[in-house]
């Protein structure tokens, strides 16, 4: 009996490796070839139907059983036929009886052969096409999900940056709050809304110009601006250095005796208004030089002593039709007046050749298309060094062009001690333009 079920079961491999598919998958796509063509693309022979029907028969039911079967008509000779020939069949098991419908159905009819073969193509065809689909699928997930990952991590970095940035404008704001509420309140006095505006502004204006100069700066070195830790670094870094600067000048100027303790010199707070009118309509009203005219190569050096009981100093100016030169010079020395006084000179008065160190040459621009420029430094340098016999200068703004004839320029800067402010107005860059001047200049307690 075991021989037998080996032998069966070896059959039963042997058929479906000669098909290449499951045993009841062959035996179920034959069935339905049978049903759908008999009689129709396939015509067999009665005997042919009937061992074909008894298979069928075997592969669901197993031996037939016939206390279980309802007795026939008298007149019903096909079922009478069927059933003798599905007792012919004894003990065959349906997994024989299904390869026996198979093999009996591919010598009857060889088109059954290649109907499988199509369903059996078609099906690998649609595996494929499955698997295919399934493997896009996957890329698309996996890059979705990386897509994602690198999403939050953005969204973690832009948080994180805008914490430090929040960070970094409120630290500002609270330095800054004081002087912009005195500067507010003097421009819109009795008027808490408008001043509320205004010093909004102005620290808006003070942090982009903070992140300006900090990038001027960071130019040749390799930090992160981004990193309110960094940037706190660099600034302590950048005080030191120019503490260590004033105490050398101090130390070579040591002969005078009005000189006042020195002071490491913050930035200034500068920023821009667009009321040219009003602005300059309200300094040709006031009394004193609020209007300049400055001649081609002359600069102006407008002086303004520290105030006994000062603590800072603001200053607005705007010209007419035409850029200006404009930077800001402290002059490190006790004042004998609280006068402010203009200086006119056809060249930097405050700083002669004898100042400018050995490349200065070198770092002349040209201005390109600007025809009224010739050419011009780059940046005026201080040397406190070579000017043994003048009072130390520290730079609080560097002398650039503005464009003060399309917006009002503003500042402010806190008192680092006593001493002068140097107030640079520079047309010495202009071959032949003359440029009117309106600034007003004014002090808080």
């Amino acid at each position: 009996m075991s021989n037998l079920a080996h032998t069966a079961e070896e059959a039963v491999e042997e058929n479906q490796m000669k098909w290449g598919m499951q045993l009841s998958d062959i035996y179920r796509l034959s069935l339905k070839f049978y049903k759908d063509k008999s009689g129709k693309a396939v015509h067999l022979s009665y005997e042919d139907n009937l061992k074909l029907v008894a298979l069928t028969m075997q592969a669901s039911h197993g031996p037939i059983n016939l206390q279980k079967l309802e007795p026939l008509g008298v007149f019903d000779v096909i079922g009478r036929d069927r059933r003798n020939q599905w007792t012919l069949l004894g003990d065959m098991t349906k997994l024989q009886a299904m390869e026996g419908f198979i093999d009996l159905l591919d010598r009857l009819c060889p088109s059954c052969r290649p109907y499988i073969e199509a369903i059996k193509q078609d099906r690998e065809e649609k595996k494929r096409m499955e698997d295919v689909e399934n493997a896009k699928k996957k890329v698309q997930m996996e890059a979705q999900q990386k897509h994602d990952e690198e999403q939050k991590l953005l969204e973690t970095e832009i948080h994180r940056e805008e914490i430090q940035r929040r960070k970094l404008q409120d630290a500002l704001n609270e330095q800054t709050f004081y002087q912009f509420k005195e500067y507010a309140e003097k421009q819109f006095p009795g008027n808490p809304d408008q001043q509320a505006v205004l010093i909004k502004q102005l620290q808006t204006e003070h942090y982009h110009q903070y992140l300006q100069q900090l990038q001027s700066q960071l130019q040749h070195v390799d930090l992160d601006l981004d990193s309110t830790l960094e940037e706190s670094k660099l600034n302590e870094s950048c005080s030191k250095e120019q503490e260590t600067s004033l105490v050398e000048e101090k130390d070579r100027c040591e002969s005078d005796n009005e000189s006042d303790d020195f002071a490491v010199v913050q930035p200034a707070n500068m920023w821009t208004r667009s009321d040219m009118k009003e602005f300059k309509l309200d300094v040709s009203k006031e009394k004193g030089d609020g209007v300049i005219r400055i001649g081609h190569g002359d600069t102006v050096t407008v002086k303004v002593p520290t105030l006994e009981g000062g603590s800072s100093l603001f200053w607005e100016f705007a010209t007419d039709n035409y850029d200006i030169g404009f930077g800001v010079y402290f002059e490190w020395k006790r004042p004998t007046t609280t006068e402010v006084t203009v200086h006119v000179s056809e060249s930097d008065d405050e700083l002669d050749e004898n100042e400018l160190g050995e490349n200065d040459e070198d770092e002349e621009i040209t201005c390109g298309d600007d025809l009224e420029c010739g050419t011009q430094s780059s940046q005026i340098p201080l040397k406190a060094s070579s000017i043994l016999d003048r009072p130390p200068l520290s730079i609080i703004v560097p002398v650039y062009r503005r464009e003060c004839h399309n917006e009002v320029y503003c500042g402010s800067h806190n008192y680092p001690g006593e001493g002068t402010y140097l107030l640079k107005f520079d047309n010495s860059f202009s071959l032949w333009r003359s440029k009117t001047l309106y600034y007003r200049i004014f002090y808080t307690r």
